[in-house]
């Protein structure tokens, strides 16, 4: 049986005039459905450039990349942009939210370009904001912003959630209520999720810990009991 996700020597090369950097060279590594999967590395390790090649933002040079079965990494422009819209969600740093719009409408407007979205209210609620549906971003502390940001993506209701850094703009408390929800999301809804961070202090809460070196794979690191949490300090 495959694994639901898995790179197969990735090798992701960028010119530059006359240089050439190689983002990532000979990267594989499989990842399991349901798995809670953290990538961590420094800046410039090359996991920003799996995570672009994963949601299908960039293509790659080399090799091949499969998600539940298909080979996305031969995929054309309408196959790609299909996989965006239905497949993957994103949570980046900087929540990305539409500042006219109120947190439900947030989410709600997720939820229009997917064919079987999950109820919107029921979603909000999940990450812990019925409270808020009627206020607008502006109104919202920055943790709350990324607990909209990640009820939208799951509100697409996606084989995959991707966070990139998605601790990076909030002090200590906050991050930690933010990654609460992100672990719990992966517990209750079976969710494939992977977070993208330089804070090798968050590698206990994850099944899996993929760690990233100068666009190789360090090392990939199962951890058979993932540590809450709330026990996590960094």
């Amino acid at each position: 049986m495959s694994s639901f996700i898995s790179f197969e020597n990735v090798k992701k090369t960028y010119t530059m005039g006359e240089v050439k950097i190689n983002a990532l060279d000979g990267v594989s590594f499989e990842i399991e459905q349901g798995e809670f999967v953290i990538i961590a590395g420094a800046s410039g390790a090359g996991k920003s450039t799996i995570l672009n090649l994963l949601g299908g933002m960039d293509t790659i040079t080399e090799g091949k990349i499969l998600v539940d079965g298909n080979e996305i990494s031969s995929y054309n422009d309408k196959e790609m942009t299909l996989y965006r819209r239905y497949d993957v969600g994103f949570v980046f740093q900087f929540y990305n939210l539409v500042q006219n719009l109120t947190l439900k409408e947030n989410v709600e407007l997720a939820t229009q370009i997917c064919k079987n979205p999950l109820n919107i209210e029921e979603t909000i609620k999940s990450v812990g904001l019925e409270d808020r549906m009627d206020n607008f971003p502006s109104q919202l502390s920055g943790g709350e912003q990324q607990r909209v940001a990640i009820a939208r993506a799951l509100a697409k209701n996606p084989k995959l959630l991707l966070c990139d850094e998605p601790t990076g703009a909030l002090d200590y408390v906050t991050g930690k209520q933010v990654l609460k929800v992100l672990q719990q999301t992966c517990i209750d809804q079976k969710k494939t999720v992977i977070v993208i961070t330089h804070n090798l202090a968050l590698c206990p809460m994850g099944n899996k810990v993929i760690k990233v070196r100068s666009g190789k794979i360090e090392s990939v690191h199962i951890n058979e009991h993932p540590m809450d949490v709330d026990r996590i300090e960094y």
